[in-house]
């Protein structure tokens, strides 16, 4: 036995300095393995069958010839696959999607809708078995348009209450010197990741085990526990490298239809989307319609707020796209009314994508906050500052730290804001339209309750074991940072490992709460083993282990309104002979809490900026009301930012703590991509005179906007 301190001299300190990701080089070489690489003996495939029929029912499944064909193995469908238990909560006590309850009915609620899994000795025998498989339906008419009129609207319930409102809105609009009313539309968009979803299933010594791709193995685990009725421990989900995710990788049917499979065959199964199927089974950003009313006194102070707005969601399962919650904590108002709608629609259920609410609401409240500034004669981050609410607008909690107009006065020094004409249409550079604009961000800093083990080795070095997922964040580097300095110990001490449902339960990586909940119970961990470590106690050969559970940490947290802010700066060319619209340069300056990695943090909003502009300039799936499916649905048609499309782009920080909090980590995933739609949005009207309310800003729509601009009476 052999006895190890941590040392009272703590080496320099790993957090907030610059390290490369410790699995870089793995991925880079090709040693990382994801889902769908991992090798198996005696491994089948599995190839999804979805409908082709927007709505109606299964007359008949002729699977008799496939089975006959070379390698197939079985044809699961509504007829042949085990039942599946729904009655069950699922995560943060929502029901659970009924879209992942595969091949139970014979009810088609949607186009790509899984009717059957085609499993092979080969994936390419599966892929021409399911090919070649005949379904015949009864079709009964479909409803796919995002109609504002529609009758079935209603209010739901999501994160926070559908409907909020306090004050005459109507009252103080009628008094209100400056009113904007305007409405604004967003797109339906896909997540995409450069990782397609893909999972293997297979039974050993009476445990399910599931090697997937997934932002949360702990969830993956529960909710496969529940629909199989299994014990939650008789299940692992591994999930070691996952190549993006964006708030896709959940709990999706292919892994469901693997476990199907593999219990049917008693061999392992594997099921990979294609990235056409991804665009029905892998969840997507709910198109929106906002309405936004401002009413402002002469100096520019709100009286009045109003944001509604409409979304779809599909007739199996609810989702609300939460795009009026912005409202609700960035301005406050004697009248503040904000309604989260939605319409059933015979389409795939939406779900969460990177910034879900924020990222189109903020377009929606900031581009209007942008014309109230226009016609208050207030320069944009003026108007805002006079703004700055004293607590939540809607809760009336106090504000755990808001650094917003430190991010603006820093934001504007770099970026060269003073002394920006405020007027239209003034700076030329040749053919081009210049225009520069402005918009805010924040994103809720949460905490999910999370459990760590951490293991004290004869040699000095450490083991962290947490069931955290890395979906191309640097999760895994955070840790390390992090448990190096709780520890009191250099990095290359401590080794992390995550992705594997038997480390405990843990939080998701979603939310931007991944590392700030990681980060908890891993510091709450170290602490504990050093001072066991510190008695002098011999370390045995097998090591000294200690878990952690922040559970009661963080039910015991002061409530507040606990949020990272940012502000977005971007500068546009616009040339209006062909609306082609380039963004020249983008500036996003943060208050995001402790920074773990500066290398990875930085990335990390430099990438949800890129989507920004993706989202303000190409990013539309279009669906075709005849035949209730995506045009396009793959990543040609798919348009999204390349690197010819992004510009000189800049993201930086500024110090932000809050004193009472016990991690300081407020994460970063999603914030920078709030708010950087707005900010173009009114670069460009900046650059034309021109207001785009409708997302994304194509070259006809710029042509058209000044088409009408030149047939006005004023113009």
């Amino acid at each position: 036995m052999t006895t190890v301190v941590t040392g009272t001299t703590a080496p320099p300190r790993s957090v907030g300095t610059a390290h490369t990701r410790i699995e870089g080089r793995d991925k880079v070489t090709g040693a990382a393995r994801y889902a769908g690489e991992v090798p198996f003996a005696d491994l089948a495939h599995g190839w999804l069958v979805l409908s082709t029929v927007a709505r109606g029912r299964i007359r008949a499944i002729e699977s008799e010839a496939v089975l006959a064909m070379p390698g197939v193995l079985a044809v699961l469908d509504h007829r042949t696959a085990p039942r599946v238990n729904t009655d069950y909560s699922g995560l943060m006590g929502m029901r659970p999607d009924p879209t992942i309850a595969v091949f139970q009915h014979d009810r088609v609620p949607h186009l790509g809708w899984p009717v059957a899994l085609v499993v092979a000795e080969t994936s390419e025998q599966a892929r021409e078995a399911a090919e070649a498989l005949v379904v015949r339906y009864e079709e009964a008419p479909h409803h796919t348009g995002l109609d504002t009129d529609h009758p079935d609207a209603h209010a739901l319930d999501g994160v926070m209450p559908g409907v909020t409102g306090k004050g005459d809105l109507e009252a103080e609009l009628a008094a209100s010197a400056t009113v904007v009313d305007a409405e604004y539309t967003t797109p339906e968009e896909h997540h995409n990741p450069m990782e397609p979803h893909a999972a293997t299933a297979r039974w050993e010594d009476g445990r399910l085990e599931l090697v997937d791709s997934n932002q949360g193995a702990t969830w993956v685990t529960g909710e496969l526990a529940s629909l199989f009725s299994l014990d939650p421990g008789s299940v692992r989900v591994r999930s070691e490298h996952v190549g993006g995710g964006f708030g896709s990788k959940g709990i999706r049917a292919h892994q469901v239809a693997a476990v199907m499979a593999a219990t049917l065959l008693r061999r392992p199964v594997r099921v990979v989307m294609t990235r056409r199927q991804m665009f029905s089974l892998a969840g997507y950003r709910s198109p929106t319609a906002q309405r936004v009313r401002l009413g402002a006194d002469a100096r520019g102070r709100l009286r009045a707020l109003e944001h509604n707005s409409l979304s779809v969601t599909s007739t199996v399962h609810e989702y609300v796209e939460p795009a009026a919650d912005p409202a609700r904590v960035m301005y406050d108002a004697d009248a503040h009314h904000t309604a989260n709608r939605v319409i059933p629609l015979d389409v795939p259920s939406p779900t969460f994508m990177r910034a879900p609410g924020e990222a189109p609401g903020s377009f929606a409240l900031e581009s209007a906050m942008d014309e109230l500034a226009e016609r208050c004669g207030l320069d944009p981050i003026e108007l805002r500052l006079r703004n700055e609410p004293d607590q939540g607008p809607v809760s009336g909690l106090p504000f755990a730290g808001r650094n917003l107009p430190a991010c603006y006065r820093e934001g504007a020094r770099r970026f060269g804001w003073a002394g920006r004409d405020p007027r239209p249409g003034r700076r030329r550079d040749g053919r081009w339209l210049l225009g520069t604009g402005t918009a805010s961000a924040s994103f809720f800093a949460g905490a999910g309750p999370s459990t760590a083990t951490l293991t004290a080795h004869p040699d000095g070095t450490f083991t962290v074991r947490i069931a955290a997922a890395d979906i191309g964040t640097g999760a895994r580097t955070a840790i390390t940072l992090v448990a190096a300095d709780a520890l009191r110990v250099t990095p290359d001490r401590v080794r992390v490992r995550i992705g594997d449902s038997d480390f405990g339960p843990a939080m998701i990586a979603g939310g931007s709460m991944g590392t700030r909940s990681w980060s908890w119970a891993v510091t709450a961990a170290a602490d504990e083993l050093r001072d066991r470590l510190a008695l002098g106690s011999d370390i045995p050969a097998e090591g000294i282990t200690v878990r952690s559970d922040t559970a009661a940490a963080i039910g015991a947290l002061t409530p507040a309104e606990r949020h990272s802010y940012g502000a977005q700066f971007a500068e546009v060319a616009v040339d209006p002979a062909t609306g082609e619209v380039r963004v020249r340069r983008m500036l996003g300056i943060f208050a995001a809490g402790r920074i773990i990695n500066p290398l990875t943090a930085r990335n990390q909003f430099l990438g949800g900026m890129v989507w920004g502009l993706s989202m303000a300039l190409h990013e539309e799936a279009v669906r075709d009301r005849a035949f209730g499916g995506v045009v396009g649905a793959d990543l040609a048609g798919y348009h999204v930012a390349t690197n010819a499309d992004v510009p000189r782009i800049e993201a930086d920080w500024i110090e932000d703590h809050d004193p009472g909090d016990p991690v300081g980590i407020k994460g970063i995933g999603e914030i920078g991509i709030v708010g950087v739609a707005a900010a173009i949005a009114n670069a460009v009207w900046h650059a034309t005179g021109t207001r785009h309310r409708h997302l994304p800003i194509r070259p006809d729509r710029v042509l058209a906007a000044a088409t009408a601009d030149r047939g006005r009476p004023d113009a």
